[in-house]
């Protein structure tokens, strides 16, 4: 009996396992629901027998031999209820599963959404307005530009309005016949240690070379101070070519590398020997320097300069000594042949052309002109772009705003930023305006302010220069940033720096040597074909434009305005028409371009046509000078 109901319950196990429905987890449900009931029916009579009572045939709700029919029947139900339950519970888990998976994407999608609003919103928050100080002389500008260059112009754009510019020739360069070299025997050494930035120090090695010829005294190459605003270590053998330099001054300077030792160990400060610019007059006139620092020259050997700005004045010097200065500045000084062949790079691919011609390429580049094809694959900034450029000297640094002590529009938050600045770096200027008020306004009606990018490309724009102008600009780090600068892109959008020019590996050797940089600036700048200043207290633009005026051969024009009289231009600003305002701008600039005589006061590296620098031939073939 108990073989027999163990054999009925494994057949209907079996039989429900091969016909039960609802996939796989159904399937198992059933074969584990058979398989206990076949153990209970297995069970029963067993522990029946073992109280010593014998089942009942027919009993109600037993399991005898005659109840086969009734025990598939519950089978057969019972495994159906469990398949549909486990139907039902397996569906259910698939549905819970996906509403979850997709829960989970459209919150995630959410999120990424808001952070993607958040981010383009905080990019809108950070980015400052464009600072704009002239907004309807700026909007009239910005209609001009797109008609200028398609109407004709009766202002010279890109030569020299002037003939008269062509008369003018270099006379200072070296003597065709041999000199006899100065005497070695002489009252001793000139030691200086200039201050500043690159060019500040190129006015002090050409003074400096004065003073050693008028106190016949022997110059020590010069040093270079390290400055907390140029930050760069650069000495005159990393940016000017020492041999050259020596060689060509041989002639009228003795000129040697270092001290002899016998004076290296010296303290010069505690023997008297350090003359500072306190100790020296600005611009000095040569007597002062005879007076002064000859007897100390005398009784020491040795005499150092230390920093040595601006100390030699232009009036007094007389032509032979104004010859000397010059043939420094625009001769002996040559930039070492990495600055040479860098600059020459640059230039060629602000032209887009592969070969140097000029008077001016030949001075800057000597015998380092690089004359590689021009292609797109040596470099592809600005491609297409035009052959000639104009380069704008935008002097508008933080030192100078600072110093300037005006105000650009920036509010109070502009105010607390530049006097801070000032206490920094003009501790000296910033005490003077505690106990001192100084009116911006009075400064700028004075043209003591410096021109914003704004106010340059307003210039510009009445000039008649068109928007596809193509302009390098020199110059270290804008204040304000790109939100400054907007104002002169939306009229001039092709402008360019040496960073857009040469590629970085190609500045990498002058990296973080803000001189070197500086000279590349000043390769672009004298090479362009139009100069435009912005400033003309600015060292590089008076050194730039005087090597324009010597070299260039009357083909170098200048773009130079008049900063008082700009001032006066923008202070009618909302009556002024634009016809007016260009008719004003353009006497202003022209009247800087008139060719005449360097006038008395001004500085020889700026204007250069003065005896014993530039000779001036006259219509019969003489000339004077």
């Amino acid at each position: 009996m108990e073989g027999a109901c163990c054999s009925s319950s494994s057949s209907a196990s079996v039989a429900m396992a091969t016909t039960g429905q609802g996939g796989r987890g159904g399937e198992v449900g059933i074969r584990v629901g058979a398989t206990n009931i076949g153990r209970l029916r297995c069970a029963a009579p067993a522990s029946a027998r073992q109280q010593g009572k014998q089942p009942q045939h027919g009993a109600r709700g037993g399991f005898g031999s005659g109840g086969g029919v009734v025990t598939s029947w519950h089978l057969r139900v019972f495994a159906a209820v469990v398949g549909v339950m486990g139907c039902v519970l397996l569906a259910a888990s698939l549905a819970m599963s996906a509403l979850h998976q997709v829960h989970f994407r459209n919150a995630a999608i959410s999120r990424n959404f808001r952070g993607l609003q958040e981010l383009k919103q905080n990019i809108v928050r950070r980015e400052p307005a464009e600072q704009i100080m002239h907004a309807r002389l700026l909007q009239m500008a910005t209609s001009a530009v797109t008609k200028n260059g398609s109407e004709s112009e009766d202002f010279a754009l890109w030569e020299e309005p002037y003939k008269q510019a062509r008369k003018w020739t270099p006379c200072a360069a070296k003597h065709s016949l041999a000199d006899e070299e100065p005497d070695e025997i002489n009252n001793g050494f000139i030691l200086i240690s200039a201050n500043g930035g690159l060019n500040q120090q190129r006015v002090a090695v050409c003074n400096a070379v004065v003073v050693a010829a008028l106190l016949n005294a022997t110059l020590v190459l010069p040093r270079f101070l390290y400055s907390s605003v140029w930050k760069d270590t650069s000495q005159f053998g990393d940016i000017y070519q020492e041999d050259y330099f020596v060689n060509y001054m041989k002639n009228d300077v003795r000129i040697v590398k270092e001290l002899p030792p016998h004076l290296q160990s010296l303290d010069l400060e505690a023997i008297g020997s350090q003359v500072t610019d306190m100790d020296i007059s600005k611009e000095a006139e040569p007597s002062e320097f005879v007076k002064s620092v000859l007897p100390i020259l005398q009784q020491n050997g040795v005499v150092h300069f230390l920093g040595f700005g601006n100390r030699l004045g232009f009036d007094s010097v007389p032509v032979h000594l104004q010859r000397l200065r010059c043939r420094c500045n625009f001769h002996a000084l040559k930039f070492v042949p990495e600055l040479q062949r860098a600059g020459s790079l640059l230039v060629q691919r602000l032209r887009k052309v592969n070969a140097m011609q000029t008077e001016m390429d030949k001075q800057l580049f000597g015998n380092n002109m690089l004359d590689t094809a021009f292609s797109a694959e040596n470099h592809d900034a600005g491609g297409g772009g035009p052959s000639r450029y104009l380069a704008l000297h935008m002097r508008f640094e933080e030192d100078m705003v600072a110093y300037s002590l005006c105000e650009f529009g920036g509010g109070e938050e502009e105010r607390r930023e530049l006097q801070a600045y000032r206490e920094t770096h003009f501790p000296a200027l910033a005490t003077r305006l505690r106990n001192a008020t100084v009116s911006p306004e009075e400064q700028r009606s004075l043209g003591r302010c410096p021109l914003t990018p704004e106010e340059s490309g307003l210039i510009l724009s009445a000039l008649g220069y068109p928007r596809r102008t193509f302009i390098y600009v020199a110059g270290s780090q804008i204040y304000g940033g790109a939100p400054r600068l907007r104002p002169l892109t939306r009229l001039y959008p092709n402008l360019v720096t040496k960073e857009d020019i040469l590629t970085a590996s190609e500045l990498a050797p002058f990296k973080n040597f803000s001189s070197r940089l500086a000279a590349l600036d000043f390769i672009a700048c004298a090479s362009a074909d139009v100069f435009a200043v912005t400033d003309s207290g600015s060292q590089l633009s008076s050194l730039v434009s005087g090597f324009r005026i010597y070299h260039g051969r009357g083909r170098a024009p200048t773009l130079h305005p008049n900063r008082k009289r700009y001032a006066q231009v923008l202070a009618e600003e909302g009556s002024i028409a634009w016809g007016g305002f260009r008719k004003r701008v353009r006497q202003m600039v022209e009247e800087y371009k008139r060719v005449s005589p360097r006038p008395r006061g001004r500085s020889v590296y700026r204007q250069p046509r003065t005896p014993g620098c530039m000779c001036r031939a006259a219509g019969d073939g003489s000339v004077d000078f």
